[in-house]
């Protein structure tokens, strides 16, 4: 079966490194462009970039920032989106209150790392809150994310957590979309909440939800082959909605 392009977003930070195991499953059956966002300070803009280099219609796949842009897309040109795939991300905007301030204090603590001592030390610390504990003894992962972050300078990482900062809520984008959805993170994602992308899997109609066991917030890296099976088995579903579309509108 034809496999419709697929359009990868990274998280921040991050770039083609992030989904290196499912780009490779998936070219062998689909055009695949894995995007970056170049010094964009926001969503909207990030959204605009994706939808300026992306085929006419194609399947969108985000991780952490990349599924909010990625969602913001859907916002805007739901017509283009075949199939939607959000991985370790959320939906709500910048809490009110003391919530939010202590998300503010903890990004801008990452910032001033990054300014002050590099890129490698910002990803260093930030790796605690990113991936299961039982994985920071694994050099080979551990260094791979590290290398990543230090592929960005840090003008682009705050430029990146401003756009976090400032993020819109997509929570009555939820409801609307209608393409063949996965919601997929991993169990103790210390960023994204599983119960939080639990509730939002459950509002978006006919999405299936799939939760990894024993993973953090870089499902794609820290658990690959789960990650590109779930993945592998929406894309599959998203070629056959396409195909069934295709096939009406022929007739009609």
């Amino acid at each position: 079966m034809d496999r419709p392009p697929a359009v990868l977003l990274p998280g921040l930070v991050c770039d083609a490194e992030v989904w290196k195991d499912q780009a490779e499953r998936f070219r062998a059956s689909s055009t695949i462009q894995i995007l970056q966002y170049g010094n964009s300070d926001s969503i909207a803009d990030m959204a605009s970039t994706v939808l300026e280099r992306a085929p006419e219609k194609f399947a969108l796949a985000g991780h952490s920032l990349g599924g909010r842009i990625a969602l913001q897309v859907v916002r805007r040109a739901p017509e283009r989106v075949l199939g939607l795939a959000l991985i370790d991300t959320g939906f709500e905007a910048r809490p009110g209150g003391e919530a939010g301030e202590h998300e503010l204090a903890s990004r801008r603590r990452y910032v001033e790392i990054a300014r002050s001592q590099g890129m490698r030390a910002m990803a260093r610390e930030w790796l605690n809150d990113i991936i299961h504990p039982s994985r920071l003894s694994d050099a080979a992962l551990t260094g791979a994310i590290i290398e990543m972050a230090a592929r960005k300078t840090p003008e682009v990482f705050t430029a990146q957590i401003h756009a976090l900062e400032e993020r819109p809520d997509a929570t009555q984008v939820l409801p609307s979309i209608r393409c063949p959805t996965l919601v997929l993170c991993g169990r103790q994602d210390g960023l994204s909440a599983s119960e939080r992308q639990r509730q939002m899997a459950a509002v978006i109609p006919g999405s299936k939800f799939v939760v990894i066991e024993n993973c953090g917030h870089m499902a794609p890296m820290e658990r690959p082959e789960e990650t590109t099976s779930a993945m592998a088995e929406w894309f599959e579903t998203v070629a056959r909605s396409a195909q069934a579309t295709g096939s009406a509108k022929a007739r009609s």
